[in-house]
C-alpha cells in the first residue's frame, strides 16, 4: 500500500470515529425543530436550559420529598390547589394560580409535592425560572407534540419596572402564545401579590415618568390574570408548634419530653424571628437529629 493509500485510510477511519463522536454528542442536545424527544420519557420534573441552538427541556432528578400530608396549616389552600388540579388533570376547566404570601408558609412546596400526589395521572412539572420567561415559546412548542398535562412552575417571581419576561408571561396567561392551553397550567408564587416591590405600588411620581401609574396598573394586571389567588399568612404559635411536632413524629421521635421540644421549638423561632413553616422544619430537624445522638451514646 503506498504511502498516499495509508493516508486515506487513516483519514476515513479519523472521520468514522468523528461521525460516532458527533452521534453521541447530538443525543444531549435538541434537535433542529426545538423539541426534545426525550421528553416522552419517565421524567417528573423538568428545567429549562438554554443553548445557542435555542435551548431544551432537561429532565431533573426527582427525589421524593415533602408530600401533601407533610404540609400543616395550609388545609385550606391544599384543598383549592388540589381540587384544582384534579380538574385540570381530568381534562376539566381550571384555573392558573397565584401562590403568594408570606416568606417559608410553603408556597413552593405546596406546588412540588403536587408532583408524587399526580404523577401517575399525567402530571409533569417544568421549573421556568424569571430569567428563562422569555422563553416560554420555545417551552410551549417544546410539549406541543407530548399527550402530558404539564405545570409550568415560577417561583418566587417578582418583577422590577421594564424588567425582560413580564410580558411574556402577561401574554401566556392571556392564551396568546399557544392553542395547547388545554395541556399546560401556571402555578407561580411570589411573595407579593402583585409581583412588585412595595414602593413601587405606592409611590408614584418617582422614576421620572410622565404617567407612573399607567406602569404601576401595568404590573398589578399580570397578577388579575391568574384565575386563582391563593394567599398564604404567617403562622401563629400553636400552628408553628403543630408543624414542629408533625416533624419530630416524622423523623421517628416517638418518646421525648414534649414539654422541652416546645420550649426549645419557642426559643428557635425567638431567634430566626420567624414562626414559619420552614422555621419549624429546620428546628425539628436540629432537634431531631441531638436527640438521636444523645439517645446512641446513651445506649452505648
Amino acid at each position: 500500500m503506498s504511502s498516499q493509500d495509508e493516508l486515506v485510510t487513516k483519514a476515513e477511519r479519523l472521520l468514522d470515529r468523528l461521525e460516532a463522536l458527533l452521534s453521541k454528542v447530538e443525543e444531549w442536545f435538541p434537535n433542529p425543530g426545538g423539541k426534545d424527544t426525550r421528553l416522552e420519557g419517565n421524567g417528573r420534573i423538568y428545567r429549562w436550559v438554554n443553548h445557542r441552538n435555542g435551548g431544551f427541556l432537561k429532565p431533573i432528578p426527582f427525589h421524593k420529598g415533602i408530600e401533601l400530608n407533610d404540609l400543616v396549616g395550609i388545609e385550606r389552600q391544599k384543598e383549592m390547589l388540589v381540587r384544582n388540579t384534579r380538574q385540570f388533570l381530568k381534562g376539566y376547566e381550571a384555573n392558573n394560580v397565584l401562590l403568594w404570601g408570606a416568606r417559608g408558609t410553603g408556597k413552593s412546596s405546596l406546588i412540588r409535592a403536587l408532583i408524587p400526589a399526580f404523577h401517575d395521572e399525567g402530571l409533569h412539572l417544568i421549573e421556568v425560572a424569571k430569567e428563562d420567561l422569555r422563553n416560554l415559546p420555545d417551552i410551549l412548542e417544546s410539549i406541543s407534540s407530548s399527550p402530558s398535562r404539564f405545570i409550568l412552575f415560577c417561583d418566587d417571581l417578582s418583577f422590577e419596572t421594564h424588567e425582560p419576561g413580564f410580558k411574556d408571561l402577561k401574554a401566556l396567561l392571556d392564551g396568546a402564545l399557544s392553542t395547547a392551553s388545554d395541556r399546560f397550567l401556571i402555578y407561580a408564587t411570589s411573595n407579593r401579590r402583585h409581583f412588585m416591590p412595595e414602593e413601587v405600588a405606592t409611590t408614584r411620581g418617582s422614576g421620572g415618568e410622565i404617567h407612573p401609574e399607567e406602569t404601576v396598573d401595568e404590573r398589578i394586571s399580570l397578577s388579575e390574570r391568574f384565575g386563582l389567588w391563593l394567599p398564604f399568612y404567617p403562622f401563629g404559635q400553636e400552628v408553628y408548634l403543630e408543624i414542629v411536632f408533625h416533624w419530630l413524629h416524622v423523623f421517628g421521635l416517638e418518646t421525648f419530653d414534649r414539654e422541652k421540644a416546645r420550649e426549645a421549638a419557642l426559643q428557635w423561632a425567638l431567634r430566626r424571628g420567624s414562626r414559619s413553616g420552614r422555621s419549624a422544619y429546620q428546628f425539628a430537624r436540629d432537634f431531631a437529629g441531638r436527640w438521636k445522638m444523645g439517645h446512641e451514646q446513651k445506649e452505648g
